[in-house]
């Protein structure tokens, strides 16, 4: 499934899904935002329990668990692009440009935006 497909199909998810003007941030745009760091610090705890409890061992339950919650990271990604106006495609091919910048400049390591 190619990323705009995807951004599309999750619409119908969003029980705040109609967005009125994408040029002001309201509760909708909050809410998927705070969602997004939510899902994403849920991925980074089960992987530290693993770390901690399982001493780094990830079985394949562990596997899936983590899976389900990118998906989630996935959906709250989507839509935080859509209440912003861009589409997944657009936003996964800039980003490959930057990073394939970085990489000839020699400036993939290192901190900072601009780089």
């Amino acid at each position: 499934m190619k990323l705009n497909e995807y951004q599309e199909k999750i619409i119908r998810f969003d029980v705040n899904g109609n967005i009125q003007d994408i040029d002001r941030l309201d509760f909708a745009f909050l809410d998927k935002v705070l969602g997004l760091a939510g899902e994403s610090g849920e991925v980074a705890d089960k992987v530290k329990k693993i770390i901690r409890d399982k001493s780094g061992k990830i079985s394949p339950e562990d596997r899936m668990v983590i899976g389900k919650e990118l998906g989630d990271v996935l959906w709250y990604l989507s839509t935080v692009a859509r209440y912003l106006g861009l589409d997944l495609d657009t936003v996964a091919n800039q980003n490959i440009e930057k990073l394939e910048s970085r990489l000839r400049r020699d400036k993939i390591s290192g901190s900072g935006d601009e780089r």
